[in-house]
């Protein structure tokens, strides 16, 4: 009963937040307010973040004003940034977001709330797709949802975008049918990729690495694989079964190596790593996983877009695909054949994947299709992907 009627409450607040954002929406715009959002307002990170401090940089010559929309169980990880921020749906928010001629965005927005007329909204997406997406996915297996209504309501969504961010040639292809995005797709590189084309980048690698207590005689291996639709909580709570024996991990490796596990936004689990000594860390929590990419020297991951980011630095990749059949016929599906392209090696079980990690520390092997993996997926990176994309909105 006490959940019925609470969900009869937020339904209502919903109702009234939607024709207040809308009645404020008719106001003039304020030319010169620009708002950041970074995964629902969780992080400070990935292209929003980019396109920000490419702002912050070039201040004398774009005069804005740079406010972020935060989550506010996330205020912590912001007070420790150098940040105007507002917290999602508070009063203040409303009439900020409802004003602000900008909206930047890596992933998509509530969808109550009405864009106004004269609001430019850029969507910078946050991945070249590996796995299909939107429209044109089979089946939608995620909680609280069908497949009719997952792609009904994320179209909508996608209607309301004025920009969207592709990184190549492939990824606006695809974004196209996926979004069925008819308006200007600016064709960058991704902003948030910069970074690792930094003159200055292995300075800022051996910052990141004191700030993780991490020894620079060590090698890192990074671990980012991507979510479930079918394993989770609730709605937006995602399960992960970790298949690695950490143990095992530590025997083999802890004398050379250092192990990162980073999770999927949307995956809720808390690892105990106490025991395993500064071996294993946890970063699923850490700020912006493009300074992962910069230190690591190995990654492993599966159907996660981050294998294309991380190409950019041509470093060796593994593939730790256990459940590749599901994965590809009944759960998502891919653009592309995986197996053939992938640009590293694939591997189904955990003794497989012991003996690459083994081969590559010793031999620090790469694949020979590299070079043709990059030209497809990565030849538009250069380091001014946020200045372009800046240079077209505004």
């Amino acid at each position: 009963m006490k959940s019925k009627i609470l969900m009869k409450y937020r339904s209502l607040l919903v109702r009234v937040y939607s024709i207040i954002f809308r009645i404020i929406g008719l106001l003039p715009r304020n030319e010169k307010l620009i708002i950041f959002e970074s995964y629902s307002g969780k992080q400070f990170s990935c292209n929003p973040r980019a396109i920000f401090e490419y702002l912050e940089e070039n201040k004398d010559k774009y005069d804005y004003r740079l406010i972020w929309s935060i989550d506010k169980r996330n205020k912590d990880l912001f007070d420790n940034v150098d940040v105007n921020y507002l917290k999602r749906f508070s009063l203040k928010w409303l009439w900020y977001m409802a004003t602000a001629k900008y909206w930047i965005t890596n992933s998509r927005l509530p969808l109550w709330i009405p864009k106004p007329r004269k609001t430019t909204y850029v969507q910078t997406w946050h991945g070249t797709p590996l796995k299909k997406l939107a429209n044109d996915m089979d089946e939608v297996h995620m909680p609280g949802t069908t497949t009719e209504q997952y792609k009904r309501n994320f179209l909508k969504e996608a209607s309301k975008w004025d920009y969207l961010i592709s990184p190549n040639a492939y990824s606006t292809e695809i974004f196209r049918s996926a979004f069925q995005f008819k308006k200007e797709i600016i064709e960058s590189g991704y902003p948030r990729n910069d970074l690792l084309y930094a003159k200055n980048r292995d300075d800022i690698s051996k910052r990141i690495k004191r700030k993780l207590n991490i020894d620079d005689n060590k090698k890192i291996i990074l671990y980012a694989p991507t979510w479930r639709d079918n394993e989770f909580y609730g709605v937006g709570k995602y399960k992960f079964n970790l298949q690695l024996d950490l143990e095992e991990l530590q025997k083999q490796f802890q004398d050379s190596a250092v192990f990162l596990l980073r999770m999927h936004y949307l995956v809720r689990e808390n690892f105990d790593l106490k025991k395993y000594n500064h071996f294993v860390k946890d970063v699923s929590l850490y700020q912006d996983i493009r300074d992962l990419y910069l230190i690591s020297d190995i990654l492993i991951t599966d159907y996660s877009s981050v294998f294309f980011d991380f190409g950019n630095l041509k470093k060796p990749m593994i593939f730790y695909t256990y459940d590749l059949e599901m994965y590809r016929d009944k759960l998502r599906g891919f653009y592309f054949d995986f197996e053939q392209n992938a640009p590293g090696e694939i591997v189904v079980n955990k003794e497989d994947l012991y003996l690459k990690l083994k081969n590559i520390i010793q031999m620090g092997s790469l694949p020979n299709e590299y070079n043709q993996f990059y030209d497809e997926f990565c030849s538009i990176e250069d380091g001014f992907a946020a200045k372009r994309v800046i240079e077209r909105i505004l």
